[in-house]
């Protein structure tokens, strides 16, 4: 039985597979029909067992969190907190106000924001430039090339700290913002993702009909090939950024004395070398973490639909 008669026969059929072949609008209408009857995209009813499974991840993802919150707010500061902790105590603000002033919240927020909005816009257009040339342009050395762009994924970013380290030190970037920039400017894993998803989402009639047109060889690109990969390039700025935004371990090696110019750097001063005060540890990784929040609340839907349209091959 085809797609076509499961719709005429009113049995719900997976919306990918509706939009891929009969457009948004038919997609769409499955949906609203699903949802009247009770069902899942899949056409399944969920039963109470899908429930209460989905219940426990998310009480057991979003324990961390409150854990987090509950630590942020005792009223006593201590070294250690234990099952008491899980009760919310009275100074969650107050200890928030503390922490916004000691590691200068503003600076480090826009530090952090030009650093996480410039790498991943930066990785976005060069990853999609790479992953275009890779899939669609025949050119002698594409294979090897993509495997050692590949390769270099499994390279653990330790072994690459200590020349990266001299070579930004003799080119006088030491403690400023650009030696966090400069080495995330392109990913492998960009690369790669893009060049998957375009090799099956971007046919080579669009890009011989824009050349017949009389399209160079970047009007091609920016106007066939960058819409084509749109849902994969929202997915890539967003899990770029994610990444800029939570990234430690480099910033704090390369920035020296300059530490309140990102936030998980300047969360991490926030630590004691005697005495550790996890009200204010947790109250400055909440602060770190609450942006990010928002921006998922915000960019979510994006997100899961970037991710299911590089899964959902037509």
């Amino acid at each position: 039985m085809t797609d076509f008669d499961r719709w005429s026969k009113k049995e719900p059929i997976a919306s990918p597979a509706l939009e891929q072949i009969y457009g948004r609008r038919v997609a769409a209408a499955s949906r609203r029909r699903n949802a009247h009857l009770g069902m899942t995209s899949e056409g399944r009813k969920p039963g109470w067992a899908s429930y209460a499974v989905l219940t426990f991840f998310m009480l057991l993802f979003l324990f961390p969190l409150y854990y987090a919150v509950s630590i942020a707010s005792q009223d006593t500061p201590a070294n250690q907190y234990g099952v008491r902790a899980l009760v919310m105590g009275g100074s969650l603000f107050r200890n928030l106000a503390r922490a916004f002033g000691e590691i200068k919240f503003w600076q480090a927020l826009g530090g952090t924001l030009m650093v996480a909005t410039l790498v991943s816009v930066s990785t976005v257009l060069f990853s999609t430039l790479a992953g275009y040339s890779f899939a669609k342009l025949r050119f002698k050395g594409s294979g090897v090339l993509l495997t050692f762009v590949v390769g270099t994924m499994t390279i653990p970013q330790q072994l690459s700290v200590v020349p990266l380290y001299i070579l930004a030190n003799k080119a006088g970037l030491f403690g400023s913002l650009w030696a966090v920039i400069i080495p995330g400017l392109v990913t492998s894993f960009g690369v790669f993702w893009m060049t998957q998803y375009l090799r099956d989402a971007l046919p080579y009639e669009l890009i011989e009909a824009a050349r017949v047109d009389g399209a160079s060889m970047i009007r091609t690109f920016w106007s066939v090939a960058m819409p084509a990969a749109r849902p994969a390039a929202a997915m890539l700025f967003l899990f770029t950024f994610i990444g800029q935004w939570t990234n430690y371990f480099w910033p704090m090696l390369i920035l020296g004395s300059n530490k309140n110019s990102m936030l998980t750097v300047a969360a991490a001063t926030l630590k004691g070398a005697h005495f550790t005060d996890y009200t204010i540890v947790m109250s400055g990784v909440i602060l770190t973490t609450f942006p990010l929040i928002i921006l998922f609340f915000i960019a979510g839907k994006q997100l899961v639909s970037g991710i299911m349209a590089g899964a959902v091959k037509g």
